[in-house]
């Protein structure tokens, strides 16, 4: 597993969403190393992290996340993912709760899929196999980012779409059935003790804020925090606040 380890402070590990690569968390990575030992992976079948499985469960990539943890002899890490990534911090700390010092928990949900999305991933799951990366990053760019922000920051527009267009398309299916099969984690939540942290936008059509709400009510002690008009990469089209918001609940652990 690839991965970027940088900063120092509170260990940090930042899981990327779908499809995505550690690239996602350059602002964090840029605005946050006076707090923070952040370890950013490239997930098994993204970036340059090479072949995943046929299927990568959330729980796979936990166990990947976990072994790297070990190697780099980190005991217990704040987990923080976006979308996809938040299924796989929620999996984290299932199977790991010990090594969980706190979450983030980022324009995700703990619901399940219903048979209409698992269809829909299937769909996509066999389109990306035909005709590759670059349709799927195509059509997924509007759910990513504001029109706004593809409009008046083309640069930031361009790199996210580049980003998911270079995905293999191997790790980008095994992501898919991985995702369409995850649990219901809405259960877990309320066992979750850890500090909390979920942050979302008012634009996020991908994972509406409602889930998010959701998620906020159900784990004790959590904060949440709603970004205005922001879509879905909540840590690109924001960072400033995002990273506000981290150093703020960082610097409020024990």
């Amino acid at each position: 597993m690839e991965y970027t380890d940088q900063g120092q402070g509170t260990p940090l590990l930042l899981i990327h969403g779908f499809p995505h690569d550690r690239s996602l968390w350059q602002p964090q990575l840029d605005g946050l190393p006076d707090v923070a030992r952040m370890i950013a992976p490239d997930l098994s079948g993204f970036g340059a992290s090479g072949a995943a499985l046929d299927t990568m469960s959330m729980d796979d990539y936990a166990t990947d996340l976990k072994d790297l943890l070990d190697k780099l002899d980190i005991k217990q890490a704040v987990v923080c993912g976006l979308s996809m990534g938040g299924y796989i911090a929620l999996a984290f700390h299932a199977r790991y709760p010990d090594a969980v010092k706190g979450l983030i928990l980022c324009n995700t949900r703990a619901t399940p899929d219903n048979d209409e999305a698992r269809a829909g991933r299937a769909v996509t799951a066999e389109n990306v196999e035909k005709a590759g990366s670059a349709p799927l990053a195509e059509a997924m760019l509007p759910k990513m980012l504001t029109a706004a922000t593809i409009t008046t920051q083309p640069a930031i527009a361009a790199a996210t779409k580049y980003m998911m267009a270079r995905q293999p398309p191997a790790g980008i299916v095994a992501a898919l059935r991985g995702i369409a099969a995850r649990p219901d984690r809405t259960p877990q939540l309320a066992t979750i003790r850890v500090p909390t942290l979920i942050i979302t936008g008012t634009a996020d059509t991908a994972i509406p804020p409602s889930e998010s709400e959701a998620m906020a009510k159900a784990i004790p002690g959590s904060n949440l925090l709603v970004i205005p008009d922001v879509a879905h990469l909540s840590n690109v089209e924001a960072p400033r606040v995002f990273n506000d918001a981290v150093r703020g609940f960082l610097k409020g652990l024990h």
